[in-house]
């Protein structure tokens, strides 16, 4: 599927920033709890040399670690998601 999923957890800032982002630039996005989807966790540090990096956002296989709003609107206009 074609899409944004933000992996993070409700008690992280840069989480809690990125999904408030998200939502202000009007994009749809799944939400993955990763202290409540043990395969969310996985697949977090999986990506993520074992660490578990919150927010990991993968945007259409372009997987980003931490992203600032800055990094990730780039992202996001290179998958056409953004203009």
């Amino acid at each position: 599927m074609v899409g944004i999923k933000v992996y993070g957890a409700d008690w992280c800032h840069d989480t809690q920033n990125t999904l408030k982002h998200l939502k202000e630039l009007g994009l749809e996005f799944t939400y993955a709890n990763v202290d409540k989807d043990e395969q969310a966790k996985h697949w977090v540090r999986s990506h993520n040399e074992g660490k578990q990096k919150l927010p990991t956002v993968d945007v259409s296989g372009r997987v980003l670690s931490v992203p600032n709003n800055v990094a990730l609107d780039q992202v996001l206009r290179e998958k056409g998601m953004l203009t």
